[in-house]
Parts: structure tokens; sequence; C-alpha cells
């Protein structure tokens, strides 16, 4: 970890020039050599031969879960080390690997061990999940969400009426797994290193959205009746329409048949702590 491409989106949550600053800082101090800087959207991200040209040993990703996983599946061949930093709103990747650090401590702390770790996935096609994967009327919500962090309210109220009427008139079905046989509302497949655990949300009438509501703040909500939970190696999307999905958070649509399965990266994420399960 001695040369390294800084990757940053300072739209993201939590991600600011500041903190972009306190970084780099951090790495001058330690005798880390930026070999470039990329500022995502705006810029693209460097291709590998592009890092390879640099001679790049490690790519240093402060973003949200979003922003990390296109550079994720951007890099899935490339051969070198991937540090991920908290710079979004859940953070949730980052806290797999290092806790509640904050980004210069992971970067002293990373030099310090460079322990590498494999994570799991959910995967369609080229797409890929690290933290988790909607499917269904229930993702597109993702408009809402989108609208709210912009301060787009007028934006804002139309996109949670349109997915309130997806979420409650429309519905995605799965094949491959056992017990899930029914229309659901979403579908969450939350990757694993034994496969994928999961479940289908139904709540349809008030009781139910109620229960999974109060469950949820309870942080128990698979507990609730409007969920129903197994563990798969995979699953298929039936039905003849193409499905929202959201790829830890970010929506693409998916043609009917698609096959979602489980895998493993190669261990190129570098580690703080041994990974939450």
């Amino acid at each position: 970890m001695q040369r390294l491409w800084f990757i940053s989106n300072i739209r993201s949550g939590s991600a600011t020039q500041a903190g972009c600053e306190a970084i780099e800082a951090v790495c001058a101090e330690k005798g880390l050599a930026l070999a470039g800087r990329t500022r995502f959207p705006d810029d693209p991200l460097p291709d590998p031969a592009e890092l390879a040209a640099a001679r790049v040993e490690t790519l240093m990703l402060f973003a949200g879960d979003g922003t990390i996983n296109a550079a994720l599946c951007h890099y899935a061949d490339w051969d070198g080390a991937i540090l991920v930093l908290p710079g979004g709103t859940m953070n949730l990747l980052a806290k797999t690997l290092h806790g509640d650090s904050a980004p210069a401590d992971i970067v002293h702390a990373a030099h310090l061990r460079q322990h590498r770790v494999a994570l799991p996935f959910a995967e369609a096609g080229r797409l890929r999940a690290f933290v988790g994967l909607i499917v269904g009327p229930a993702a597109h919500w993702v408009r809402a969400r989108e609208a709210a962090r912009e301060g787009r309210f007028a934006r804002l109220l139309r996109a949670a009426m349109q997915a309130w009427r997806r979420t409650f008139g429309d519905h995605v079905r799965i094949t491959g797994v056992p017990g899930l046989g029914r229309r659901y509302q979403a579908i969450l497949a939350t990757p694993g290193a034994d496969g994928l655990a999961v479940a289908g949300i139904d709540a349809r009438d008030w009781r139910a959205i109620v229960e999974l509501g109060w469950d949820w703040l309870k942080g128990d909500w698979m507990a609730a009746r409007a969920v129903t939970a197994t563990r798969a190696t995979g699953f298929t999307l039936a039905g003849r329409k193409p499905v929202l999905a959201l790829f830890d958070g970010e929506p693409e649509r998916l043609p009917p048949g698609t096959r979602i399965c489980g895998g493993m990266t190669r261990p190129f994420f570098l580690a703080t702590q041994e990974p939450t399960p």
C-alpha cells in the first residue's frame, strides 16, 4: 500500500471536500504516494490499464455504497487491493470491513496491517450487490429517496405517490426457492459466505404494514408476519415484464428470467477488522 489512486464522490452522504483533504493529509504523513485522483461522477473511473501504467497498488474509495458498488464492478478483474472508506449515508460495506472507524483512522490502520479479505456478493450477470439486493415494486422508492437527498420536495411527493401505487398494485415472483412461491412486494437478497439470505415481503394490509414497521424499529423486521425468510444458492425472476432492482441502492432493470446467485470475490478488500457476518 504505497501507491494509491483516490476515488471520491463528494455528492455522497458524508463525503466532503474537507474529508478528502484530511485523507490526503494522512497519506502524506504516512509517505503514501497518490498516483491519481478521480472525482466521481464528474470524472470517469480510470481503466485498469491506466492504473497499471501508474503502478497503482491500491484503490482508495471515499463515497457511498452506490458509488463504491460501481467501482467494485468496474474493477472486478483488477489485481490490486481496494480500501473502502465511509463516505455515504449508511456506509454498510465500510462498517463490515472497519467497524465505525473514521476515514483517517482507517487509512492509518490499513497502512499498518494491510490485511486482505474476500467478501460475498449477489450477482445478476455483470451486476453485483455486496451489501444487499432488493427486487420488485418496493424498489421504486429509490426515486423518492433521491428526490429527498436533492431537496426537491415536489418531485419527492410525486415519486412517493408513484412508489406507493407500485408497491401495493404490483408484485414480483421468483422460482427456485422452496417456500417463496407467492407474489411479493419485494425480494431481499443478502449475500453471505454460504449463499444468499432471501426474504419475501408481502405487507398488503394496514396491520401487516404497521407490524413490519414496528419490528423494523426494534431491529428484528425479519420476524414480522409479512416476511418469509430462507436461504438459497440462487433464484430466477418469473413473470413476463422487466423488474426494477436495487444493487446496493443503485437501480437497474432486470429482464424476466434473470438468474440471481451468490458468489465470493477474490481477497482484494483491505480490512482493519475481521468482516462482520
